[in-house]
């Protein structure tokens, strides 16, 4: 499985690294993109099975990024990793076509519960 991890912070990126091998998924082929213009020119290339991504990111916010891959790869299985997660913004995640959105600060139990949800539909 390849799974891309995009946020603008290299720390948070490492930290959900460690979580995906706490839960099993340190065997897969994990890459990065710090920006939401670089996860698009990675995905053109490649298309993971999953990407994990914040919602706050400068140039390109984790939403815009989320409405073009629908455009580009509507399959691709989209799970937001953010500290702001309203009503609103859930409501807003869903309707663009996010399939999951954890909130920080995580455990390793919610990103189980996370990607046993979005790898049964």
């Amino acid at each position: 499985m390849n799974i891309l991890v995009v946020d603008d912070s290299k720390a948070m990126r490492m930290i959900v690294r460690r979580t995906l091998r706490q839960i099993g998924y340190g065997s897969e082929n994990v890459l990065e993109a710090s920006t939401g213009h670089e996860a698009l020119e990675m995905v053109k290339g490649s298309v993971p099975d999953l990407m994990l991504c914040d919602w706050n990111m400068p140039g390109m916010s984790g939403l815009e990024l989320l409405r073009n891959i629908r455009q580009q790869t509507p399959g691709l299985r989209f799970v937001f990793v953010t500290t702001e997660c309203t009503n609103e913004m859930r409501l807003e995640a869903a309707e663009a076509g996010a399939d999951y959105l954890i909130s920080k600060p995580f455990t390793a139990d919610h990103f189980q519960l996370a990607l046993n949800t979005v790898f049964k539909q």
